[in-house]
């Protein structure tokens, strides 16, 4: 009988080495740097989006019909029963919160050139809250809301503007959707286009030689 063979000085003997089974380095996680840094441009862009509706409530009270009111000594009226200027305040609204959502989509795709969820999300958020922010603008540019103080300071028979106000508060939606659906046409016409992938080779299609040409 042979007696068994044990590695020298007691050592155990080595493990088999698997290449395949070495740990996966830590890259920080989901998306890394790259992610971050979308976020933050995100976050820049959703605020100065944002900050651009004080403009847009310059503008809707400049543009937008205002709502012609006579007051006698008791009660106020309007002047024009028939008079479409509330609507036509709201559609002023919403075409001037769609041009700013094309502009803003426009000129973030300038800026970056490329779309992603963040930047979308960026867009969106900020046209949201631009459109708020120039809705509340303009609603205190305008005429006081209080109408029989208003009254009672022009005068009866005085014929004076209403407050601005914005009927339909789905107005405030024509931005954010105006910016979005400008970013996504922008980035599939003129966005990065993802290289071609390359066509599968198979073992038979090799030409097949030619045999030579007779004399």
């Amino acid at each position: 009988m042979t007696a068994p063979l044990t590695p020298p000085d007691n050592q155990p003997p080595d493990e088999p080495q698997h290449p395949e089974a070495a740990p996966v380095a830590d890259h920080g996680g989901l998306g890394g740097p790259e992610l971050a840094r979308e976020l933050r441009e995100g976050a820049l862009i959703a605020l100065v989006v944002a900050v651009s509706g004080v403009l847009l409530g310059v503008l809707w009270n400049w543009l937008a019909p205002h709502i012609p009111l006579i007051a006698d000594t008791r009660n106020v009226y309007l002047k024009n029963t028939e008079g479409e200027e509330a609507i036509g305040a709201d559609g002023t609204f919403v075409l001037l919160s769609l041009g700013f959502g094309v502009l803003t989509a426009a000129a973030v795709f300038l800026f970056r050139r490329r779309g992603g969820i963040p930047l979308v999300v960026a867009l969106v958020v900020g046209g949201l809250l631009g459109a708020v922010l120039g809705w509340v603008t303009g609603m205190w540019l305008g005429p006081t809301p209080d109408v029989a103080a208003h009254a009672k300071q022009v005068g009866p028979g005085v014929t004076f503007d209403g407050p601005l106000r914005l009927q339909a508060k789905g107005a405030l939606l024509a931005w954010p959707i105006g910016a979005m659906l400008t970013q996504l046409a922008l980035t599939g016409l003129f966005g990065p286009r993802d290289p071609e992938p390359e066509a599968p080779h198979w073992p038979g299609d090799e030409p097949m030689p030619q045999p030579p040409a007779a004399d």
